[in-house]
């Protein structure tokens, strides 16, 4: 599946949405449901029908994929695309290392 600067995103189940490693995957979750009158839609015992797709097996192998790319980028060290643009990183003392340290670069 298709990512962010982050990543491939990692369909998974809503149990399974908490991100335990700070640099991903990215996790994505699909509920499914319908509103009828202004409410959820229940079976007949009063229980709300939510759909939780993702949950489902078929998609082990998109996240076997989304963990083995995330697990590939994470090798590649702390530089792109690995890691956010010096750019996307304003928040960080990145742009000002940078910027002290430019006279050194070459182009390769």
């Amino acid at each position: 599946m298709r990512g962010s600067h982050w990543g491939p995103l990692m369909p998974v189940g809503l149990k399974d949405a908490r991100c335990t490693l700070f640099d991903g995957p990215p996790r994505m979750v699909a509920l499914g449901f319908q509103v009828a009158d202004g409410a959820i839609a229940c079976d007949d015992d009063g229980k709300p029908m939510i759909t939780d797709f993702f949950a489902d097996p078929a998609f082990a192998l998109a996240r076997k994929e989304a963990l083995k790319y995330a697990t590939m980028l994470r090798r590649m060290g702390e530089f792109e695309p690995a890691r956010l643009s010096v750019e996307s990183m304003e928040y960080t003392t990145l742009p000002q290392i940078i910027e002290k340290l430019k006279e050194r670069f070459t182009p390769i």
